[in-house]
């Protein structure tokens, strides 16, 4: 696959069947392994978060999430001439299509996470629409479960007990990020992917940006209006700074490659001196 850099992010540039399909290959092989999808917020934490970075440079699988990250393809495909992105693939809409694939190939999977009740809703919601569907485990953990050694025990045995094939994780990024990087090899699972809000989405407990308004681009604003007093730093003062980032990614491209040949100039005129030596 090819990798795409996208602000300080790099970024697979691949379509939702194709990620279905590297999910499948990642199964097969076998070894704990981690699925991750950025968006605008994420790719902006980045700047200031070594350890979350370091995560998303390190996982398996790295999905752009957020519409801008495909609109900044876009541009630096313009201006720069690498590739554009094939499309978005959205974590919630990931989660419902992997659960789909499952019920087809026979993959087990765990919901784990999400506000009380939306777990074990979508695995409600899912395994009606999929009857196929093997959800061997939902489990929502109390607040701070992840710094109570014994609670947080109990959550790995619980996972790995159940053995299944991909694990979602509902916690909030990074939280979840950062609990799939720190126990993946405890549990044993071979794919752990960090699905913040996507149960609450698919047993209807938060309602969903309806699809226009995803496509458009402002599923962020129908979010914010959701839930004001928690979202709005994120996407009024976090989300801006993911502009100044393409700007640096062009400008410092640019910049290397005049450094790459740094004996071609720009053509000039010549001075009417120089002229008139010519003529004698």
């Amino acid at each position: 696959m090819k990798r795409l850099l996208i602000g300080n992010a790099w970024v697979d540039n691949v379509t939702m069947p194709e990620a279905i399909a590297e999910v499948d290959r990642i199964i097969l092989r076998g070894r704990p392994a981690t699925v991750v999808t950025p968006n605008v917020d994420h790719v902006v934490r980045m700047t200031q978060d070594t350890a979350f970075a370091q995560i998303v440079a390190t996982a398996d699988l790295v999905l752009p999430d957020g519409l801008p990250l495909v609109w900044a393809s876009h541009l630096l495909s313009f201006v720069l001439g690498q590739p554009s992105l094939k499309q978005r693939v959205a974590g919630s809409d990931l989660f419902v299509r992997l659960c789909q694939h499952a019920a087809t190939v026979g993959h087990r999977v765990f919901f784990f996470g999400g506000a009380p009740g939306a777990a074990e809703g979508a695995r409600a919601v899912l395994t009606e629409r999929f009857p196929d569907l093997r959800v061997v485990g939902t489990h929502c953990p109390p607040m701070g479960f992840e710094q109570d050694s014994k609670l947080n025990q109990q959550c790995i045995r619980q996972i790995r007990q159940a053995r299944p094939h991909i694990l979602f994780v509902g916690l909030g990024s990074p939280k979840q990020e950062l609990w799939i990087a720190q126990h993946k090899h405890r549990y044993e699972v071979p794919v752990s992917i960090g699905v913040g809000i996507s149960f609450a989405f698919a047993c209807g407990q938060v309602r969903r940006a309806p699809v226009w308004v995803q496509r458009a681009g402002f599923e962020w604003l129908h979010r914010m209006t959701q839930e004001p007093r928690r979202l709005w730093r994120r996407y009024l003062l976090r989300c801006p700074r993911f502009v100044p980032l393409i700007a640096a990614q062009i400008l410092g491209a640019r910049a290397t490659r005049r450094n790459e040949y740094p004996g071609i100039r720009p053509r000039t005129s010549m001075s009417s001196t120089a002229r008139n030596r010519d003529r004698s």
